[in-house]
């Protein structure tokens, strides 16, 4: 499968962003998706992950009733909803997709990733 992150930009605390996983491929719905920052400097980290029917979901605990993570598979595409967006979410933002249900946080259990996305919070 092949990711296409999009929906970046630069945005002020406070403010709102979708970003978009787009999906190519009719099996989409075979894959647990999630999402992962990469901060300047920093190593890559979990942000927020969707099982394949998008009945389960998991969240870093910073991000936890500010940001959600929806998925429609008739339109191969993962969302993720920024709200009340702070300066330490600048990163940029990659999706990844893997089949196996299990180690949603590790980045190294992800078979496809996206190209990343910046999102850049500006105080």
């Amino acid at each position: 499968v092949q990711l296409q992150a999009s929906g970046g930009g630069l945005v002020q605390a406070g403010g709102s962003l979708r970003l978009s996983c787009a999906a190519s491929g009719r099996t989409f719905s075979s894959y647990n998706v999630a999402w992962f920052q990469q901060a300047q400097g920093k190593e890559r980290e979990f942000v927020a992950a969707i099982s394949r029917g998008g009945g389960s979901t998991y969240y870093t605990d910073s991000v936890k009733g500010r940001f959600t993570i929806s998925r429609d598979n008739a339109k191969n595409t993962v969302y993720l909803q920024m709200n009340s967006v702070k300066p330490e979410d600048t990163a940029v933002y990659y999706c990844a997709a893997k089949i196996l249900s299990s180690y949603y946080y590790h980045p190294g259990k992800y078979d496809y990733w996206g190209q990343g996305t910046q999102v850049t919070v500006s105080s």
